[in-house]
């Protein structure tokens, strides 16, 4: 077993590495194995045995909790702790009580602060876009603090009534409209976790010779905690980066989604926080097709821990049918190879679905936007895209 390892913030992988993965539930059955044949055929052709991944699966959600009881094992996390990277499907989160959301689990204990999610078009994919060719931005989202940070209390319950009393008889809070029937909720922003998001957008700007970093943010109307996020944003861009080749910028998030419409080639990196973050990659990503081909990574740069996943859900409407398109999960796997180094493999894949998809060939979901579109079966779709990793 091959871990990678990590000096000053620059990944190392050994020849082998062994890469913990979680199936998933619904479609993940069938789209984690055709993800990973295509990445084990692609790493075959560009390396001829001498790098490849050793598998090792570990469980979590739904099947998890069928096989062992338990949702989210510690001898989950203890791989990805140990292993540092991995791959996941979709998860099923439990209703009820417990864990609120598998996937911020996951983050908040790893800390993996930035979500990367780039997003691009491609050729033969339909999208509702005049110009879908002039959408290719990378999205850094933070990860760990915001609303998301699950800190909240519900109406009617006595914890609510006595945060309600801490604000106006403490706080001198005299505009909640109907404190007796609220539920509460709090918005934590720190200068650290702002920083290290946004020092990890530039640096990653600067590393792929992009022109700029927008921060995105509602300093307009909350003005301590999104205010804080810009102005902490550019005081460590003018700290850490005077006189590089990028230009920070930022823009109110509700003008910036008008922007991305109107004239989305004027951004390229952007940094937010959690809850805008999770809205705008969902907008771009249907700018040009859909969730179904958008990838996702979960990062801690200063560690090394990186998750890379499926950015849908379990679809379980079309569990089973073999008809989940297997796009989302494996271009995430095109980053975690990037992550890697391994940048001939990735590239191997993206020529592939670019080849796939601009003759026309997909799976059912984007197929059937496709003029004289062939629809793929989930398992043909990996085999044709194996084909094309020769041509």
């Amino acid at each position: 077993m091959s871990k990678v390892t990590v000096h000053n913030g620059v990944v190392a992988a050994p020849d082998c590495v062994t890469v913990p993965f979680i199936t998933g539930d619904g479609v993940g059955a069938e789209i984690m194995p055709v993800c990973r044949k295509v990445v084990d055929a692609s790493l075959q052709l560009s390396y001829g045995g001498r790098k490849r991944i050793e598998w090792r699966e570990v469980w979590a959600g739904e099947r998890s909790f069928k096989r062992n009881g338990s949702w989210l094992p510690d001898a989950t996390l203890d791989a990805f702790r140990d292993f540092r990277i991995g791959l996941k499907g979709p998860l099923t989160t439990p209703v009820g009580g417990g864990i609120r959301s598998l996937n911020v689990a996951l983050r908040q204990a790893l800390d993996l602060y930035a979500c990367v999610r780039p997003v691009r078009w491609f050729k033969g994919v339909h999208s509702p876009l005049k110009e879908p060719w002039k959408v290719n931005m990378t999205v850094f989202r933070e990860n760990t603090e915001d609303i998301y940070a699950g800190i909240e209390w519900k109406q009617g319950t006595p914890e609510a009534a006595r945060f309600c009393r801490f604000l106006t008889e403490e706080m001198g809070v005299r505009n909640i409209r109907f404190p007796e029937s609220s539920s509460f909720g709090v918005k934590p922003v720190s200068v650290e976790g702002t920083e290290r998001l946004v020092r990890a957008a530039i640096k990653y700007a600067l590393l792929h010779d992009l022109p700029d970093v927008t921060l995105v943010h509602k300093g307009n109307i909350m003005k301590y905690t999104e205010g804080g996020f810009k102005q902490w944003g550019y005081e460590l861009a003018e700290r850490e980066f005077a006189g590089s080749d990028v230009v920070v910028k930022d823009v109110i998030a509700d003008a910036f989604l008008q922007n991305t419409l109107l004239n989305p080639e004027d951004y390229s990196v952007i940094a937010t926080l959690n809850l805008n973050g999770d809205y705008i990659s969902d907008q771009l990503a249907a700018m040009v097709g859909g969730i179904g081909i958008a990838p996702g990574a979960n990062i801690n740069y200063a560690t090394g821990h990186a998750i890379f996943e499926a950015t849908h859900g379990t679809a379980p409407d079309i569990a089973g049918a073999n008809r989940a398109n297997p796009s989302s999960l494996l271009l995430s796997a095109v980053m975690m190879l990037e992550y890697l180094g391994w940048e001939e493999a990735a590239q191997r894949i993206i020529c592939a679905m670019e080849d796939c998809f601009s003759g026309g060939k997909a799976t059912a979901d984007l197929a059937r936007f496709m003029p004289q579109g062939q629809s793929l079966s989930t398992e043909v779709f990996g085999e044709h895209l194996i084909r094309l990793l020769y041509v």
